[in-house]
């Protein structure tokens, strides 16, 4: 097993393009404009940058099929990183909690699962991660937050357990793009409107903002 001397951003990107990318290839898509998304954050984050951005391409990786084991990504995730590749407890506390996962934990029944393996922590970081997933499109590109969490409703449709949980999350998940777009003008950064092309993906999925749609793309969680 790796220790966490051998982690680093580069580590935690490759990981989750060799997860995804196969068999998940717009969900690849999407964790790597979340990763560019949490890059960006850099100046407000300080020494904890690389961790976010570290949690960032991770957050979704445990959609990938061979990883499933509740079939709620957020724990399985957490577990994957934690149990496989010895990840810093931090990480998979994050990657465990982003976007408010408390809440659908709880309609899964899988809250006091969540919360005796992996305690919330450093809800700042939790907060920022839920910004960069919240404003970046299924195909990668960024978004504002209220068009995505439209972009979810939409595709699931009103009588969906998600869509339910995505109304509830509501509240949580503007509360942290907030306080980052507050912390973002307090140090006048402001992240590019723009997505790249992801590395290794598909030839006709160039991303380019022009060509966020609507079209379904995730199974289970919301994010």
């Amino acid at each position: 097993m790796n220790t966490m001397r051998d982690k680093s951003i580069a580590w935690a990107r490759e990981l989750a393009r060799k997860t995804l990318q196969d068999a998940l290839p717009r969900r690849w898509e999407h964790s790597f404009g979340v990763g560019r998304r949490a890059e960006q954050l850099a100046p407000i984050l300080g020494k904890d940058a690389e961790l976010l951005i570290m949690s960032a391409y991770l957050h979704d990786i445990g959609y990938a099929p061979d990883l499933v084991d509740t079939g709620f990504h957020p724990i399985d995730g957490g577990r994957y990183l934690r149990d496989v590749h010895g990840a810093d407890e931090l990480l998979c506390k994050l990657v465990a909690h982003h976007t408010c996962a408390e809440i659908e934990a709880d309609g899964r029944g899988l809250l006091d699962i969540l919360r005796s393996e992996f305690p919330k922590q450093r809800p700042d970081l939790v907060e920022a991660l839920t910004y960069c997933d919240m404003t970046t499109s299924p195909d990668g590109v960024p978004v504002e937050a209220v068009d995505r969490l439209a972009e979810i409703r939409q595709r699931y449709g009103p009588d969906d357990l998600v869509t339910a949980t995505i109304i509830k999350a509501t509240p949580c998940i503007m509360s942290a793009v907030r306080a980052i777009e507050g912390r973002l003008a307090l140090a006048d950064v402001r992240p590019a409107d723009t997505a790249e092309v992801v590395p290794h993906a598909q030839s006709h999925r160039a991303i380019h903002p022009k060509l966020f749609n609507l079209v379904p793309a995730y199974p289970a969680h919301f994010a």
